[in-house]
């Protein structure tokens, strides 16, 4: 929610709303007289609540469970909470040393920045291990890279006496800077030893990517007018990746991390704002402060126009962030670089359809924004197994997603040569002059094709088997109508989409969809199986989803407020849910305070990585709301949580 980092709400399209969409189709099943499970619409996708009752009195079949734990239960601890039968280990937390000259992390935060610059950054997120043993395809599960995001900061526990400001100003650049290099992502190398124990190992490849880091920008944005600046005239580079939440990871084994809320690192005091920067919520003052620092390395957060042109200020500075970025993981000397043709937005991240030889490659990515839209990306060429095919996110095309009553839905393409593209722009009276300014202006030209408003469209995932797309709609408090679908104004607890692609390997343009889960207390929920949730699954604001390899989906939520202080759900939490027969059970409850993020396995899945994202929010230096991970009187720190089972075996 914004206040917490979140994006200011800016679109104000009269675009239809998902719930709106429901409404309606719920009434023409209502009328029809169709006879489906609670959440399902229409025959495009099998109704699960319908498929999994008995029938008359006959009992109902038990098949194996592939969920083979007990349910942890709801709690407040400041713990992690896992099944019996496992463990959970604490690894790299902020501030670990990983490159450089490994300064150590000092409990008083008295690092450097440069210390930073050497360490693993504060707040991680998304996150995916790659295997050591090949770069496309391997199966080591006992060595590899670790590469994750660190979304955001937090100034009272990164500074040792909190941040120093005066009369609304940022006052020391040493602190500014060690923020900067808080953020962004690391890489590092890690091995497993007979034991099953995992060790970071002091290697070359560990890198620390930081909001200062020089990125090239590739795609149809590069060197446009509407991205140059007085660091890159010619529009062609950039400093730095920010609010870097979940993430992706290519079919040809790079990395992409996802730049989420990065409209309030940036300030502008111009009296009327241009569409790029008024429809993604810039305002008057930088959520950090940072452009309030003398100096180039600051004063690029400052967007407001003081120059003759846009080469001798940093009007243009924010269009150079909302992107996806690729990092190359095995190659430290490799410069990240920005793909402009997946969009401008708030990505929450990029999920993959399972690559296919001879096939354009397909990806999906949320804009984690109150009332914005999910997107789809389609490669213009086909991709070519253990290639390094990354040419394939610079020439494609970006299409948004509009959810029809009867359970169809329709990909609408964002592309300047598009004839239905030209229409929709006449009609509306917006102009764009070419396909790097449709992008620039993504949500601006996703407004104009009548793309449908989502609650807060964030991560996805893409089952292994069937090429079913799953979507966390996480909350939307804003929404006041209600509706006979879901029938809560607000929407304060979210639910999950998904969809099956009509189009071979998930290359067409038209969908059928339906509603997996519907999250909130157990009085107004229901689970895939069209039933209440129960104590074993009740969960609020789901968020990060991730397919295993036998296509189970996790499930992990990010409450806040009073969500997690009182009601039924306790702290945040990780479920699984299988698709096959509906069932849904919690396999791990956070600390206090914390959002549970960011999840990937080893080949082998016997070790699972979690991350746990600011545990006791809201700390300063003088009260802690949680020990952990280190104990009393320690700041918390995220970390990422390594998951075992004692036998050694996989974990499910």
């Amino acid at each position: 929610m914004f206040g917490n980092g979140d994006e200011r709400p800016s679109n104000r399209s009269a675009n239809p709303h998902i719930q709106d969409v429901i409404a309606v189709g719920r009434r023409q099943v209502i009328a029809g007289g169709a006879a489906l499970g609670a959440l399902a619409f229409l025959g495009g996708m099998p109704a699960i609540a319908a498929a999994a009752a008995p029938k008359g009195n006959a009992p109902a079949f038990q098949r194996r469970s592939r969920l083979p734990f007990g349910a942890v239960g709801v709690t407040r601890a400041d713990a992690i909470t896992v099944p019996d039968g496992y463990t959970v280990d604490v690894f790299i937390p902020w501030g670990t040393p990983i490159c450089g000259s490994y300064p150590a992390y000092l409990e008083d935060a008295s690092n450097s920045a440069e210390d930073q610059a050497q360490q693993t950054g504060m707040h991680h997120d998304g996150m995916h291990f790659f295997p050591m043993d090949a770069r496309f395809k391997g199966r080591k599960s006992d060595h590899g890279l670790l590469a994750l995001n660190h979304e955001y900061v937090d100034s009272a526990l990164l500074h040792p006496n909190g941040p120093s400001v005066q009369d609304g100003k940022r006052t020391k650049a040493e602190e500014v800077r060690k923020e900067i290099n808080a953020h962004g992502v690391s890489v590092v190398e890690i091995k497993r030893n007979a034991r099953g124990d995992w060790a970071v190992l002091p290697s070359a490849r560990n890198r620390r990517i930081t909001g200062a880091t020089p990125m090239r920008i590739e795609g149809p944005a590069r060197g446009h007018e509407l991205m140059h600046t007085r660091y890159s005239p010619s529009g062609t580079t950039t400093r730095g990746t920010l609010n870097n939440c979940s993430n992706g990871y290519t079919p040809w084994g790079t990395y992409l991390t996802c730049e989420e809320n990065w409209a309030g690192y940036f300030a502008s005091r111009d009296a009327e704002l241009p569409r790029h920067l008024e429809r993604y919520g810039v305002g008057t003052a930088g959520r950090y402060g940072w452009e309030t620092v003398p100096g180039d390395e600051f004063q690029r957060f400052d967007a407001t126009t003081i120059g003759e042109d846009a080469r001798s200020d940093y009007r243009n500075e924010p269009n150079t962030f909302g992107w996806i970025v690729e990092i190359d993981p095995f190659d430290p000397d490799s410069t990240p670089v920005k793909r402009t043709a997946l969009g401008r937005f708030a990505h929450e991240g990029l999920v993959f359809a399972p690559a296919k030889a001879g096939w354009p490659v397909v990806c999906y990515s949320g804009d984690d924004s109150q009332n914005e839209y999910i997107y789809k990306y389609i490669s213009r060429d086909r991709y070519r197994p253990l290639r390094d095919d990354s040419r394939l996110l610079d020439e494609g095309t970006l299409y948004v997603a509009r959810f029809n009553p009867d359970g169809t839905g329709d990909w609408l393409a964002l592309d300047f040569e598009d004839a239905s593209f030209q229409q929709a722009c006449l009609t509306a009276g917006v102009q764009f002059r070419d396909q790097g300014e449709v992008l620039i202006n993504t949500r601006l030209a996703a407004d104009i094709v009548g793309a449908t408003k989502m609650d807060r469209p964030e991560w996805g995932a893409v089952h292994p088997d069937t090429g079913e797309v799953y979507f966390t709609l996480t909350n939307n408090s804003a929404r006041q109508e209600a509706n006979a679908a879901n029938p809560r104004s607000p929407n304060p607890y979210g639910h999950i989409v998904r969809w099956r692609e009509d189009g071979r390997n998930n290359i067409g343009t038209t969908f059928r969809w339906d509603l997996y889960l519907l999250a909130g207390p157990e009085s107004d929920s229901r689970d895939p199986r069209g039933r209440s949730l129960d104590q074993d699954n009740v969960l609020a604001s789901p968020d990060g989803l991730w397919f295993d390899d036998e296509g189970r989906l996790w499930i992990q939520t990010d409450m806040s407020g009073s969500q997690l202080s009182a009601g039924p759900f306790g702290n945040n939490q990780m479920l699984v849910s299988d698709p096959k027969t509906g069932q849904t059970k919690r396999f791990l409850v956070g600390p206090t305070g914390a959002e549970i993020t960011g999840i990937t396995s080893t080949p082998d899945f016997r070790t699972v990585f979690v991350n746990v994202q600011h545990p006791g929010e809201g700390s300063t230096p003088t009260q802690y709301t949680s020990v952990w991970p280190d104990g009393p009187r320690r700041r918390p720190r995220s970390a990422t949580v390594i998951i075992r089972r004692k036998d050694g075996g996989r974990v499910l």
